[in-house]
């Protein structure tokens, strides 16, 4: 059952970001044209977007284990286009971070404190977002200034 809604959320993802022209001649492709009429119309700012921008930002909304699986295909020009490619190639270091509050409060619970108490300063403002963690910069109590690693929820 698990597995059957996985699939289902990935086939809607896929059709709002028009992504079923890539799956033309696939056993998937009948899937996906029965699942379009219930699955919303992609929108004017979506529809405007190169199919590689539109596959990247499915990745990205997938999760993760995607968000690998694109940069992988963004360093095999053998295997995509090269548009795609170049696209696929923004997840190797420009990944949309998540929420500072959200990775503050990973923070407290990895170290069991509030990060108040563990830091002079966290900043919730990454300094950088990749496909499994982002960065955020802190200042421990004595002044020293360190990088957090903090990794995205549900890894």
């Amino acid at each position: 059952m698990r597995a059957a809604l996985r699939a289902s959320k990935i086939g809607r993802v896929l059709l709002r970001y028009r992504l079923d022209d890539l799956l033309d001649d696939t056993p998937a492709e009948r899937w996906l044209k029965l699942a379009r009429p219930f699955v919303p119309r992609a929108s004017a700012a979506i529809a405007a977007q190169s199919r590689g921008a539109r596959l990247r930002l499915a990745l990205q909304e997938l999760g993760p284990i995607f968000v690998k699986f694109g940069q992988i295909l963004s360093t095999r020009r053998d295997l995509v286009p090269p548009d795609v490619a170049d696209e696929l190639a923004q997840l190797q270091d420009r990944v949309k971070p998540f929420d500072g509050e959200t990775a503050r409060l990973l923070v407290e619970q990895a170290l069991g404190q509030p990060v108040s108490q563990a830091f002079e300063a966290f900043d919730t403002t990454p300094l950088a977002s990749a496909s499994i963690a982002q960065v955020h910069a802190a200042i421990l109590p004595g002044g020293r200034e360190v990088v957090v690693k903090v990794l995205r929820p549900q890894i």
